[in-house]
């Protein structure tokens, strides 16, 4: 230990033996340091978007979905006495999906039309529960009203007070196999839940009046908010043994499993490629160590002839190897956490430098950078970077190892 650590600090304090090895052994530690600290950052960025966007997408999608497959039953309370009996279970609000065409003028846009209860979607919804209460309560039976996603709206040019035709199929016996059913709707609002998928693409009405136009007299769906979105399967799992088979669950993960499935790719692709950074610049402490061998020969030489094993010696040049690796983590941590603490002031910084806007706020409706630092990326991130480390060390310390001693004492 201790002769690693006097070759370690007199290599950076004393380098007038070899100035390049020191210059090498200070780009090794730079290098991994600024790897590990972009390798935080990015993670760190990553998950903050995706918590950022499964967020938004919790305030429109529902956790849990009931669906009753068979013919509906005429009263609804003993399922809401089964499904409210579970702790997880926060709210329960009905809903009716219907897939339609929208037109106005000339333009015609498929849309997804979701009736809903005013009364009771707030329970399940954080999105209509941050409506203002005379918009949702303008949703009456009969009114034929609707509320439309903020890009749904711009697409039809449509304000408050304007009217749009809705076209519902209906597949029933009519010789020709499609009659739909047309009902023109007044604007009453719209709403914006900050994820285009819904903003583009989503409509709601009242739940009678979905009702009506889906040709039913009783709700066959439901939407359910847990205290655990992420726990959402085993709750499901446990609400089922309570039901009959005519009811089927669904939950949120299950309906976007491909949009996080692709997340969690780019997350992967993302390391490794950081990680081949931290590589590249681990594997410098090989050139460094191997140049640090070669300018120690007589050393070794002398340690091997005062009866010093061949794995005292390589413990020495690990050590010292490990000493820079471990500064260079050290350092990289630090950086990493100073960036991601401050990230938006450096954006800031970095906009009004150059004039742009890194993530425009009409595209991405974000204030900040949305940031989630893991204590388990971290721990990750600097085991691998120690490891990487380490395997630079093995060859260099093997050779030192390997030197014979009246060999190199005589051409030392």
């Amino acid at each position: 230990w201790q002769l690693a650590w006097a070759y370690w600090r007199g290599r950076r304090s004393n380098p007038t033996g070899n100035g390049f090895i020191s210059f090498i052994a200070l780009l090794s530690v730079l290098g991994i340091g600024l790897g590990v600290a972009a390798l935080i950052t990015v993670l760190s960025v990553m998950n903050g978007f995706q918590k950022e966007v499964r967020n938004r997408m919790l305030s429109v999608v529902s956790h849990l979905e009931l669906h009753l497959r068979a013919e509906p039953q005429q009263d609804d309370q003993k399922l809401r006495q089964t499904i409210s009996k579970h702790p997880s279970v926060l709210g329960m609000a009905p809903f009716e999906p219907l897939q339609v065409l929208m037109t106005r003028d000339e333009t015609l846009r498929a849309a997804l039309i979701r009736g809903i209860d005013p009364a009771q979607e707030g329970l399940v919804s954080s999105m209509v529960a941050a409506m203002p209460a005379d918009l949702r309560q303008s949703l009456e039976p009969g009114a034929w009203r609707i509320i439309l996603g903020r890009e749904l709206a711009r697409v039809f040019g449509v304000i408050p007070g304007d009217r749009i035709v809705v076209m519902a199929p209906d597949l029933g016996d009519h010789g020709a196999g499609f009659a739909p059913r047309i009902r023109q709707f007044e604007v009453i609002g719209v709403f914006e839940s900050g994820h285009y998928e819904y903003d583009s693409a989503l409509a709601l009405i009242h739940l009678d009046d979905a009702l009506r136009l889906n040709r039913r007299t009783q709700v066959q769906h439901w939407r359910l908010l847990t205290d655990d979105p992420l726990r959402v399967r085993s709750i499901a799992s446990e609400l089922v043994q309570g039901l009959d088979d005519r009811y089927e669950l669904r939950d949120w993960s299950q309906e976007n499993r491909v949009w996080f499935e692709a997340v969690q790719v780019e997350k992967r692709m993302m390391f490794i490629i950081l990680t081949l950074i931290v590589a590249v610049a681990s594997f410098n402490l090989v050139s460094m160590l191997v140049m640090t061998v070669v300018d120690k020969r007589s050393d070794i030489a002398i340690l091997r002839s005062m009866g010093a094993g061949q794995w005292s010696v390589m413990r020495i040049f690990m050590l010292q190897g490990l000493a820079s690796g471990g500064l260079g983590t050290g350092l990289g941590l630090g950086l990493g956490l100073l960036l991601v603490a401050s990230l938006d002031a450096l954006l800031r910084f970095l906009e009004g430098l150059f004039g742009f806007e890194v993530l425009p706020k009409g595209i991405y409706l974000l204030q900040r950078i949305p940031t989630d630092l893991h204590l388990s990326d971290l721990l990750e991130i600097g085991l691998i970077s120690l490891c990487l480390s380490f395997l630079a060390t093995l060859y260099p310390s093997w050779r030192a190892a390997s030197t014979k001693p009246a060999e190199a004492l005589r051409h030392g």
